[in-house]
């Protein structure tokens, strides 16, 4: 590869991780700004790479798999959920529980640390505590039936990024272009000259 190529590659390159930088950084803030806590395993998890196949270049983003479900939210069976994309459209989560057995709810078990760590222990109506195998089922069956609203940690930062980031890339191009025309031909790119 020539020099004048692969400066430009550097270029791009650091360009592209800035911007995944930056998205992953906005990412992990609002996900601790909902949880009040900015170092949750999925917070952590959030992770982007700039892969270059020969003359192309991607940023591949990567978290745990629940990441896209608390992001883009999970439709209920009786309450549709929609998010915001990161082209600033109210779209359809793309998630949903789905009335069949099995499909329907979260399990169960899934709550069991969650309720503990809440101390969650509410009274049936003879004041008596109920037991947790029954608030689990209970709060697992209503968000069956409301599924979870998404909070955009991920569309949110990945919009701003795209919007600070897109018109500033298509400079660096055109300045590396020139800069590589100039370093070629020795002539000065966009001097204005007068011919009589």
């Amino acid at each position: 590869m020539a020099t004048d190529e692969g400066t430009f590659d550097k270029n791009l390159s650091k360009f592209l991780n800035s911007f995944g930088k930056q998205v992953v950084n906005r990412a992990k803030a609002g996900i601790g700004r909902k949880k009040r806590d900015g170092k949750t395993r999925l917070a952590e998890s959030i992770k982007f790479n700039v892969i270059q196949k020969g003359l192309d270049f991607t940023v591949e983003f990567s978290m745990l798999d629940y990441g896209t479900y608390v992001d883009k939210g999970v439709s209920g069976t009786k309450v549709k959920r929609t998010f915001v994309n990161y082209r600033g459209k109210r779209i359809n989560t793309p998630y949903s529980y789905r009335p069949t057995a099995g499909h329907s709810q979260p399990p169960s078990s899934a709550l069991d640390k969650w309720v503990v760590r809440k101390g969650i222990a509410p009274r049936d109506e003879k004041g008596r505590f109920m037991s947790r195998k029954t608030i689990t089922f209970l709060i697992a069956r209503s968000i069956g039936y409301k599924g979870i609203q998404g909070i955009a940690f991920f569309q949110k930062p990945l919009k701003l990024g795209l919007k600070e980031f897109g018109p500033k890339i298509l400079k660096i191009i055109k300045q590396d272009i020139v800069n590589t025309f100039e370093t070629k031909t020795g002539a000065e790119v966009g001097t204005n000259t007068t011919t009589k």
